[in-house]
């Protein structure tokens, strides 16, 4: 029989970009349906390991995709909102929860592939309600899955009968390193598990391969999956590179044993297929995730030392946000309200220190354009929205208390200036993301402009960091200087504003970097005016219109 080479390459390359195309639409459509909460799962819900294995089996069926769920861990843990500990227990739940992917391709619905996409385009296209939506977005990914799947199939079937193919499975069967290599190459260079473990499915199911070839294929797969992880933690923190080291560990180290076991795991499996009379594909599925679950179980208890091991690798100090509250205990609303009020006034304090540090870095980011103080910056900025939702919920319980008349007022002053300093993140996160705008665009801005910003963004800080010490020694003098600071900052603004157009119209400076300049002072000026909200809270007086 004559090959069609490029017959087969189109097939495959198209079958393997709809597939992909699939998985990640309908990873989305689901993320989707259950609403932007996965952050908060991770967060609430790995109190210690064993919930963040759980944790991490949840958010990985849900997004499919144990690479996502470990980047977003590594996010959690440069922020502090995760400790090691408690990342390497959602990782191995990732790996746990990305075999749900194999079970479904296991059970065999391509012949209902096109009729499936045919229901989610329905949904997408003819329904306005979101929801519907979602589940459409969640049908049609389902459909393109099987369809890729098919189509990669179609243009593997010729491989059968190629010599060097024979050859390749037959040297993979007698040495399983080999396969593992392979399995782990194509993995890193496709960057999915998920799609690598369906084109093995699909190989066992049409006898290209055999069950001795498949496993150590199956192991590589594992191994290749992290190299995403590996990616996103090039150049971050030291927690990053940690988690990261640690998804690969965790596979390393799993391979290493069921290598070792390998010829009494291809007899159980042989076993298991003839047993529950598995079909080819959902034999690889339940290798799959008997390969991760025996893993997860082997390694639990051994947490501390894969801790303490990639610390020792990845020496150094990490620095991180400390996001989670330090002064809210709730037994004091009960006991004590006046505590409670004083325990969240030191919380809101801390909040107003985030935002200081926060504004000096994302002025930074605007001075030397280097990619760490951006990344503090969103840090801080994801620190007090954190806090700000803590210690709302905090004062909340405390508004059902019994409380005086200037603890009343103390306690309406608390979630003002919250509601302040929350803003004041906001619009620092806004100058950082300007700033980005302008490296992406190579928007130049003049030496003049650069240093207008630059003093603007200094007193902007100076008057935050008094507006906060105001508060906290209840300095009416400070509070009176903040005032004046700020409508200090109000004239800079408007003679900037000013200076810039005469720039623009002289030709010194473009119109895009005249839309971002305006719009970082504008930032600032705003920033101002929260402070001095803060401090005319501390006067005892009306507040300004809140931007």
């Amino acid at each position: 029989m004559e090959l069609d080479i490029q017959k087969m390459i189109f097939e495959f390359i198209g079958g393997l970009g709809i597939f992909l195309f699939g998985i990640k639409f309908m990873g989305d459509g689901l993320q989707k349906s259950a609403g932007d909460k996965l952050r908060d799962i991770l967060d609430k819900f790995t109190t210690n390991p064993f919930m963040g294995v759980l944790a991490g089996i949840v958010v990985t069926v849900l997004i499919q995709s144990s690479s996502g769920t470990t980047v977003i861990t590594v996010g959690l843990v440069s922020a502090g909102f995760m400790t090691l500990r408690q990342a390497i227990g959602v990782i191995m739940g990732a790996n746990i929860g990305t075999t749900v992917t194999a079970f479904i391709i296991g059970i065999k619905l391509s012949d209902y592939a096109l009729p499936v996409l045919a229901v989610g385009a329905f949904m997408l296209f003819f329904f306005k309600n979101k929801r519907i939506q979602n589940f459409g977005q969640i049908f049609f990914g389902f459909g393109a899955l099987f369809f890729g799947l098919e189509l990669m199939g179609d243009g593997m079937k010729p491989l059968r009968s190629l010599q060097a193919f024979h050859d390749l499975t037959v040297s993979m069967s007698d040495n399983p390193i080999l396969g593992v290599v392979i399995g782990t190459l194509f993995t890193v260079i496709v960057q999915s598990s998920s799609a690598t473990i369906g084109i093995l499915q699909e190989l066992f199911g049409q006898g290209a391969i055999d069950i001795y070839a498949a496993l150590p294929v199956l192991f590589g797969d594992n191994i290749g999956t992290t190299i995403t992880a590996v990616l996103a933690s090039i150049g971050a923190s030291i927690a990053a590179r940690r988690a990261a080291l640690t998804h690969v560990m965790f596979n390393l180290i799993g391979t290493t044993i069921f290598l070792i076991i390998l010829p009494f795991f291809t007899k159980f499996m042989i076993y298991l297929q003839g047993a529950m009379n598995l079909n080819p594909e959902m034999t690889i599925a339940f290798a799959h995730g008997i390969f991760n679950t025996t893993n997860t179980i082997i390694q639990f208890p051994m947490i501390g030392l894969l801790a303490l091991a990639v610390t020792k690798i990845i020496p150094g100090e990490d620095t991180f946000v400390e996001t989670k509250p330090k002064h809210l205990d709730p037994i004091f609303i009960e006991q004590s309200p006046s505590i409670a009020l004083g325990q969240a006034k030191e919380e809101v304090l801390r909040m107003g220190q985030f935002a200081v540090v926060g504004l000096q870095e994302a002025g930074e980011y605007l001075k030397t354009k280097q990619p760490k103080h951006a990344e503090t910056a969103l840090q801080f900025e994801d620190a007090i929205n954190n806090l700000d939702r803590k210690i709302t919920d905090y004062l909340v319980l405390l508004a059902s208390s019994s409380m005086s008349v200037p603890e009343s007022e103390e306690h309406s002053m608390l979630l003002d200036t919250i509601r302040d300093i929350e803003r004041i993140g906001d619009h620092f996160e806004n100058i950082v993301e300007l700033v980005d705008y302008n490296i992406s665009n190579k928007v130049k801005m003049t030496s003049d402009a650069l240093e207008d910003l630059r003093i603007m963004c200094e007193l902007t800080v100076s008057t935050v960091k008094e507006a906060m010490t105001s508060l906290e020694n209840n300095d009416r003098s400070l509070a009176e200087k903040v005032v004046r600071k700020e409508e200090q900052i109000d004239s800079m603004e408007r003679t900037l504003r000013k200076q810039h157009i005469m720039r623009i119209n002289e030709g010194l400076c473009t119109g895009s970097a005249g839309i971002v300049f305006v719009d970082i002072i504008s930032n600032l000026e705003r920033i101002g005016d929260h402070a001095v909200n803060i401090a005319e809270a501390v006067l005892g007086e009306g507040k300004h219109q809140t931007k």
